[in-house]
């Protein structure tokens, strides 16, 4: 069985982490404690622990969830064409174990332009020491 097994996974994650994780959910705007952090690090991926957003990528969007301008390195994280919704958007996965993060947007503020709209509970927050 594979680290990212869903079946493992569901003892592992609460109810509503693996919604989000594994079957494409999205957590409720304004519920992420992570809204709020300010301190230096990084955010990993809730479930195979991969580094993808540095604290210094990170901006207030007022969008409600935890935003990124950018990833540590391209590759940690996929974009995929997501049509779900009647919408047409960015999604974007850990590369890693291919969890669902969120959605990228073309309207940041930043030099990028970019903003990564990330799920809280789909990351830890790792201080940096």
């Amino acid at each position: 069985m594979s680290d990212y097994d869903d079946t493992d996974l569901v003892g592992r994650l609460s109810p509503e982490a693996f919604h989000v994780l594994r079957r494409n959910g999205t957590e409720r705007p304004f519920s992420s404690h992570l809204n709020g952090e300010t301190r230096k690090g990084n955010y990993h991926c809730k479930v195979c622990d991969t580094a993808l957003f540095a604290h210094t990528a990170k901006f207030e969007s007022g969008c409600g969830w935890p935003s990124f301008d950018q990833e540590i390195e391209e590759k940690r994280v996929t974009r995929i064409q997501d049509t779900s919704h009647g919408m047409n958007r960015v999604e974007i996965r850990c590369a890693e174990c291919d969890s669902h993060l969120g959605h990228v947007f073309p309207d940041g503020p930043t030099k990028t332009g970019t903003r990564h709209c990330v799920n809280g509970i789909c990351l830890n927050f790792r201080p940096a020491s």
